[in-house]
């Protein structure tokens, strides 16, 4: 077993959050606060009720768990994997407490038709999108019972192919303005919001990329999945350090475990020093 070599020591002010609670810890005493999601008042102070983070929006506090299922919000991109095909829509499983429902009436038809769906169309529903397809979508809107709908109405979203997901938790995904991202070593990345995260070689012709339903099954070159077996090694580690995830970080990642083997990465020591790396990377990049 080797140890992790000995590298300039992280500054852990940087770490020090004072906006992390854990279950009965005091958030304010001042009575001018509303309650929100994982907070209740006790003698008159508002206290957390589940561990997270402490959110204020104006007046109203609440605290995000650090670990929950994914609660959607509209415009979120999500990646899924249809469960059930049914009457004029698909169920996808999302990560959410409850199936997310997309609609027929939610994706492109097949060449970009505008047109209504029509009972033929209700059909060959299966030839679209069948049970164990993953696709890529967006949030549409949230129903009262907290289930999610979706579409794929962008030629961004749709059928994905080949490539791999890996499941973390939604709370280490970073919210950006694009979650879709070509990294320069050859291999494409969709951060779900919901904490499925998708790699794949980046398609050669930009065009046809996620458009719709039609997926490339070429076989992928043993570079491409080399790279692509890093990354996703890479991801591992950082989520097992709750390091939050956005291109940058996962970039630097990657970086950093270039001098070890893909196997390598998620030995604990390897890990350990790959993190601590991106760790410093990060805060020479925000300084």
């Amino acid at each position: 077993m080797r140890l992790p070599d000995i590298r300039k020591p992280v500054s852990l002010s940087t770490f020090d959050r004072k906006d992390l609670v854990v279950p009965g810890d005091v958030i304010t005493s001042d009575t001018g606060f509303m309650r929100g999601h994982g907070t209740y008042v006790d003698e008159d102070k508002l206290t957390a009720s589940v561990a997270g983070e402490v959110q204020r929006v104006d007046k109203l506090i609440c605290v995000r768990p650090l670990k929950t299922r994914f609660n959607g919000e509209v415009g979120d991109v999500v990646v899924g994997r249809i469960t059930e095909v049914q009457q004029k829509r698909w169920k996808v499983e999302t990560n959410s407490r409850l199936d997310s429902v997309l609609l027929l009436s939610s994706v492109n038809l097949p060449g970009g038709e505008l047109r209504r769906r029509s009972a033929e169309d209700e059909l060959t529903m299966r030839e679209y999108l069948q049970e164990g397809d993953l696709i890529s979508a967006e949030v549409q809107s949230v129903f009262a019972d907290g289930a999610l709908s979706l579409h794929t109405r962008s030629l961004k979203y749709g059928k994905l192919g080949q490539g791999v997901v890996v499941q973390l938790s939604p709370s280490l995904i970073k919210r950006q303005k694009s979650h879709f991202h070509n990294l320069p070593c050859g291999a494409s990345i969709i951060l779900g919001n919901n904490g499925y995260v998708w790699l794949y070689p980046t398609p050669e012709n930009q065009e046809e990329e996620a458009g719709g339903f039609y997926t490339s099954l070429e076989p992928v070159s043993l570079s491409d999945r080399e790279v692509i077996s890093r990354l996703r090694n890479c991801l591992l580690a950082l989520a097992a350090h709750k390091v939050l995830l956005f291109d940058t970080s996962v970039l630097y990642c990657y970086e950093s475990s270039l001098q070890h083997q893909v196997k390598d990465i998620l030995k604990p020591e390897v890990m350990e020093e790959i993190v601590m790396l991106t760790q410093q990377k990060l805060l020479e990049h925000e300084a």
